[in-house]
């Protein structure tokens, strides 16, 4: 069987991009915010931020916060109908 070529963003030119508007300096109040635990919450990557960016497969998706590991949070989705924990920057990740 052949290997596939590429990396961990093979095939995310439209998923991980920015509109025009959305383009230049990314807020502070992004990187800080707290989340409680059982709270819901949209992953949405930050193209700009490679650091603790989930599989692209999983953009869009609604989970649950579980927990923390170092700074990152630790998600509870539904890949199919498999849970999955998957642990993400603050920063790709926006509220309910």
């Amino acid at each position: 069987m052949a290997t596939r070529i590429g990396g961990f963003r093979r095939k995310t030119r439209h998923k991980l991009a920015k509109s025009r508007s959305q383009k230049g300096k990314i807020s502070l109040t992004k990187y800080l915010q707290k989340l409680d635990i059982g709270q819901r919450v949209v992953l949405k990557a930050e193209p700009a931020v490679q650091k603790g960016m989930y599989f692209p497969r999983f953009h869009g998706l609604t989970g649950i916060v579980n927990g923390m590991k170092g700074r990152c949070y630790e998600v509870l989705i539904k890949d199919q109908n498999k849970p999955k924990t998957i642990i993400v920057h603050p920063v790709h990740i926006k509220k309910v």
